[in-house]
């Protein structure tokens, strides 16, 4: 059961919060597996997907927004692009573009930043938006302070985080085909909450970077958990090996129904008014060339097809339209 737990310590500027996904990462999972197309992904895109997802739900959980959270991992490696959608009440999809054969072992710089031209975007797109309202995207490059590639897709949104919202962050995230799993520690906002589009950033967190000696030392114990006791473990026994010196106040976690699940926004009607975006002409070359138009959701793997009298209903005016079974005066 896919579950989020979130938790503070008591008396002190830091606050956390553990992911685990289980029937919801494998969904995704299962999901691509049956694509006759694609398959599933290579070992190292499975794992680079479900980190993202796992840091998706936890970024989404830190922030008060009506809205989607998307994570992109976009670059010029074997792997193109990477997508994370997470809503605000935790419905979730993912999926990767896979270009070329991806070695064994590649880290993250091996899928997606051969050249150093690897970029991470992450974007809050409000559900609803005000006249003229644009969606807040920031982007980081796959290369630290020094132009050297990152190899870890956590160490990339750590830098994320420093640079959004100037607040130290520690990430530890891993996956595998049965499990997502991710663990948060990060220092609190001197003044409110704090977003990601950086709109309670303050002198005064970016002065703090690094120097309050709480968030340091909860920092380097969560960093010594092992990517299969994060996999592995309950959170219970997670929290308690880490942390049982630190008073903790923990919150309702979510479970069941309210636990991050996987849910895709995909429809015939968004796809109808997609082939209608195409124009006539060009849904009509489609079919010259086979019997129907046929779009899959790269999301959840849903499969949409439109037949000659379907696509040809799609540019008629409804007013003008016959009933089914209606015959023409």
């Amino acid at each position: 059961m896919s579950e989020l737990h979130k938790f503070l310590f008591d008396g002190l500027p830091v606050r956390g919060s553990i992911v685990r996904l289980t029937d919801g990462w494998t969904e995704i999972l299962r999901r691509r597996a049956s694509n006759s197309e694609h398959g599933g992904y290579p070992e190292p895109v499975r794992t680079m997907l479900g980190e993202m997802v796992t840091a998706g739900v936890l970024m989404q959980s830190n922030i008060k927004f009506d809205g989607a959270l998307i994570l992109q991992i976009m670059g010029d490696g074997p792997v193109k692009l990477a997508v994370v959608e997470v809503q605000s009440d935790f419905a979730l999809r993912a999926t990767a573009s896979v270009m070329a054969p991806v070695p064994a072992h590649a880290n993250l710089s091996q899928m997606v930043n051969v050249t150093n031209q690897g970029r991470c975007a992450i974007t809050l797109d409000p559900k609803v938006k005000f006249p003229g309202q644009q969606p807040y995207q920031g982007v980081v490059p796959l290369f630290d302070d020094q132009g050297q590639p990152i190899a870890r897709l956590s160490e990339v949104l750590e830098h994320y985080m420093l640079q959004s919202e100037q607040l130290d962050t520690t990430l530890v995230l891993a996956a595998d085909a049965n499990v997502a799993a991710g663990l948060l520690i990060q220092r609190l906002p001197l003044q409110g909450m704090g977003n990601l589009s950086g709109s309670m950033v303050s002198k005064g967190n970016e002065d703090e970077i690094g120097l309050n000696e709480h968030y340091n030392r909860i920092a380097i114990l969560a960093s010594s958990l092992k990517s299969e006791e994060l996999l592995t473990l309950d959170v219970d026994t997670i929290l308690r090996r880490l942390f049982w010196e630190e008073p903790l106040t923990r919150f309702e976690p979510l479970l069941g129904d309210a636990a991050p699940r996987f849910a895709c926004s995909c429809s015939r009607e968004r796809v109808a008014r997609m082939i209608v975006g195409l124009g006539a002409d060009e849904a009509q070359g489609i079919l010259a060339e086979r019997p129907d138009i046929e779009v899959a959701c790269e999301f959840c793997g849903m499969q949409y097809r439109f037949d000659p009298i379907d696509a040809a209903r799609l540019f008629v005016d409804p007013a003008q339209q016959l009933a089914p079974g209606t015959k023409p005066h």
